[in-house]
């Protein structure tokens, strides 16, 4: 007798199969869904209001800088914790599903990474805060550059997860969800690429890669807590 193999969309619900779905396992995700717009609420709050501030010249890190840079910081810390118990309980939403080992890791690492980044302050420059000289400083301070270290692992991380997320939607039967995750990733990709090539207004189309990349996890979080019933 042929034994009957279960279809994609029912392996994608193995996690919790096993007995991964506690109490526990719905707030870590709650965690998640929250990151992301906790992060752009408050950084977009400041990039309106925060007077010399830029979105076109100035990234969002540098909100971190001046006399109020304490509420970035604080943006940084509480979304990467946030971020990092999030990647905890998809890790057990996914556990033996394409992709379930893989994302929920890379998404631990950029939860770690945006908080080490919120601690390494960005220097000053281009005019940010007021009274900062126009154009980038001759020199770079060590946290300075340890942000643009930690700050580039988180942005490939959050990357990389993006795409195993679409190979996981794709092998569970859900296109959409797939395309959605790998646009997401692309988005970021390219605003990242541009930033980092001096391209025009590069500031504006990394926040807008990043925080498209960091909104869909928490869509991601969101629809696996919606599963568990």
């Amino acid at each position: 007798m042929t034994a009957i193999q279960p279809g994609p969309a029912a392996a994608s619900a193995t996690g919790s199969d096993r007995g991964s779905v506690t109490p526990t396992t719905r707030v870590l995700l709650a965690c998640s869904v929250a990151a992301a717009p906790l992060f752009a609420i408050v950084s977009l709050a400041q990039a309106f209001t925060r007077e010399g501030f830029d979105l076109t010249r100035h990234p969002l890190s540098m909100l971190s800088t001046g006399d109020l840079g304490w509420l970035q910081i604080a943006n940084f810390l509480l979304s990467g914790a946030l971020t990092v118990a999030g990647a905890l309980g998809l890790r057990r939403v996914l556990r033996g599903t394409p992709g379930g080992t893989w994302a929920p890791r890379l998404i631990l690492v950029n939860g770690v990474a945006t908080a080490a980044a919120g601690v390494l302050v960005m220097d000053a420059g281009d005019g940010f805060p007021v009274g900062t000289p126009l154009g980038q400083p001759s020199t770079m301070s060590w946290h300075g550059v340890m942000h643009m270290v930690t700050g580039s692992i988180a942005f490939t991380a959050l990357i990389a997860a993006c795409f195993i997320l679409g190979r996981h939607f794709s092998r569970a039967g859900r296109p959409g969800f797939a395309t959605a995750s790998r646009l997401s990733g692309l988005v970021f990709a390219l605003g990242d690429g541009w930033a980092m090539s001096g391209g025009h207004a590069g500031s504006l189309t990394l926040a807008v890669g990043a925080i498209t990349a960091m909104v869909w996890v928490s869509v991601v979080a969101a629809d696996k807590w919606a599963a568990l019933g």
